[in-house]
């Protein structure tokens, strides 16, 4: 019974970590499918962006979601060097990046913020906060005089503390409510959007 007890727990445990890293769903789709450029332009008058990172595909298609239901422009955040495919070296790398404070560098870089008011800014929870390859590619952009919307997807918790990390490194913008979810649904985002009072197709 006792050796039962002590297997339990650390299946247990195993698993709690697990949740805590790389949270986002399995990769969905080859990565030679995607397009060469990663910048997708929403509508030719657009003043809204849409800036996401998605390793598992689930913050993809929240950011998809969003750029949809707003006509926003919509900016694929690339590492120069890819994450590992696999779930848990890429959870090792990324807990490597969180403690030893490691930017990692970018494929091609963030839009000009001169073109656009609004800006959606999108992350998986990885070890609890924003992943770092999103606070590096944002934390020295100029947010003044922007509104900035941050929103996450996550496989256990930690929603509101990734959230407060896009509001703290987008300071000098004025922030609407944020969004966090572990499986993108339309209802919700177009509840959500509409809350906002910036969805154009309600």
């Amino acid at each position: 019974m006792m050796k039962k007890t002590k297997f339990f727990f650390s299946l247990l445990g195993i698993l709690l970590l697990m949740g805590i890293g790389c949270a986002e769903d399995s990769k969905s789709s080859p990565s030679g499918l995607a397009p060469e450029s990663p910048l997708s332009v929403g509508n030719a008058k657009s003043k809204s962006l849409v800036v996401y990172f998605s390793w598992g595909g689930t913050t993809k298609r929240l950011a998809e979601m969003i750029s949809e239901r707003t006509g926003a422009d919509l900016f694929r955040i690339e590492p120069a060097e890819a994450y590992p495919e696999s779930y848990t070296p890429c959870t090792e790398v990324a807990k490597v990046e969180l403690e030893q404070g490691i930017y990692r560098g970018l494929k091609a870089p963030l839009p000009s913020m001169e073109n656009y008011d609004t800006i959606f800014v999108g992350t998986p929870v990885w070890w609890h906060t924003a992943a770092m390859i999103v606070q590096g590619a944002i934390k020295d952009v100029d947010f003044s005089g922007k509104t900035v919307s941050p929103f996450c997807t996550y496989a256990a918790t930690y929603r509101d503390e990734t959230l407060s990390k896009i509001v703290e490194l987008t300071s000098g913008a004025t922030h609407l409510e944020g969004y966090g979810t572990t499986s993108p649904n339309e209802d919700d985002v177009r509840e959500w959007l509409n809350s906002l009072g910036i969805s154009k197709n309600p």
